[in-house]
């Protein structure tokens, strides 16, 4: 039994929840259509969030400064398995073809990022 009671503490330590920010710009004269898409965001592309271990996902947006904010949990323990499984799902593809164009990436984003990461510098719960 000790070697299961290893095994569950060793699992609950892998899974814990990373936090993430990210930073994107928004082209002005589509907010509203950005607006729009996520107002019925399609229940496949969320179901795919949702199992690849993706929760309290948020955008937020600042004007006039057309900035798009996102936060989002992980609660898996293979983030860039899970975050692969994302990417070549073909219906969030499809829905990336719709939201991208409204995008405007920072130039300072790391390679292969849409979204710029941030750093988290504080926390409290």
């Amino acid at each position: 039994s000790t070697r299961k009671e290893s095994s569950a503490a060793s699992d609950v330590y892998k899974r814990q929840v990373q936090r993430l920010g990210m930073v994107i710009g928004i082209r002005p004269e589509k907010i509203d259509e950005y607006k729009r898409l996520h107002a019925e965001v399609w229940p496949e592309v969320l179901e795919r969030l949702k199992q690849t271990h993706i929760k309290n996902y948020s955008i937020f947006l600042r004007e006039p400064e057309n900035l798009l904010f996102g936060y989002m949990e992980y609660h898996g323990n293979d983030f860039n398995a899970d975050i692969s499984k994302l990417s070549d799902d073909p219906k969030t593809q499809e829905w990336w073809r719709l939201t991208d164009p409204c995008q405007e990436p920072h130039t300072s984003r790391n390679e292969g990022e849409q979204w710029s990461t941030m750093q988290q510098v504080f926390f409290m719960e």
